[in-house]
């Protein structure tokens, strides 16, 4: 049986040199298919080409929460947020701010719904470790979900910490962070391998995939343009030890 493949990238944060390590990667899989789960911009120093980048190759863009607040940044807030609110162009926010929050499909029999950071909000973060009631709630129908039957697989970002946990015959994965990952220092994606379209159970796979990246190339892009808070940008990209927990 042939079996179909997707893969699924995640918090690129303006991270190109990462961002085109995975899509070699990728590609190089015979690949075709990639769905974005959001996060392009913000804390990295490229957020504008990540964000022409994935509208080139991805079939789906799902709107994270950077990219939806990024719009509405401000002259009054800190200077990092106006600086990587002024290295998108105006249509390059509009776009990132009008993409969907959710998308579902079926694979081997399996309802997949995948979203940046839960069912209720791309601004509401179910964490790695999380509550019985948090973990049900991934599978709701949600006003931002729409209505219909409730999945039996979900994938998600946002908190750039690969996992899966499967209980009561549902599975929740997170798909890691290509640009920012907090995990350990080496960006992640997810594949996706099964029967798409399927109603029948046939076989499926959640597949965690790790991809080396130039790191020294990408402290240097943030450098060269004089991006703010590159300092805490270099330690998270080297040691995955997040900016709020440095120096504590």
């Amino acid at each position: 049986m042939a079996l179909d493949r997707i893969a699924l990238i995640s918090d690129v944060h303006g991270n190109l040199t990462a961002l085109e390590a995975v899509l070699d990667d990728i590609a190089g899989r015979g690949i075709r298919r990639i769905i974005n789960l959001g996060d392009n911009v913000g804390k990295g120093p490229r957020g504008g080409a990540a964000t022409e980048r994935v509208r080139d190759v991805c079939e789906v863009n799902i709107r994270g929460n950077w990219d939806d607040f990024i719009g509405t940044v401000g002259d009054d807030q800190p200077e990092e947020m106006r600086w990587w609110r002024d290295e998108l162009s105006p249509e390059q926010r509009r776009w990132l701010g009008g993409l969907a929050l959710s998308h579902d499909l079926v694979m081997s029999g399996r309802r997949i719904r995948l979203f940046h950071a839960s069912a209720e909000s791309p601004h509401v973060r179910v964490r790695f470790r999380h509550t019985d009631e948090e973990f049900d709630g991934m599978f709701r129908a949600t006003q931002m979900t729409g209505d219909g039957p409730e999945p039996t697989v979900v994938g998600y970002g946002d908190i750039h910490d690969t996992y899966l946990e499967s209980r009561d015959g549902r599975t929740l994965f997170n798909a890691g962070s290509v640009g920012n990952p907090l995990d350990e220092p080496t960006p992640s994606y997810v594949i996706l391998e099964g029967v798409l379209g399927a109603s029948e159970r046939a076989p499926f796979e959640v597949r965690f995939v790790r991809v080396p990246y130039d790191v020294d190339a990408e402290v240097a892009a943030a450098q060269a343009v004089g991006m703010p808070r590159r300092d805490v940008w270099e330690v998270e990209l080297r040691t995955a030890v997040y900016r709020g927990r440095q120096g504590a």
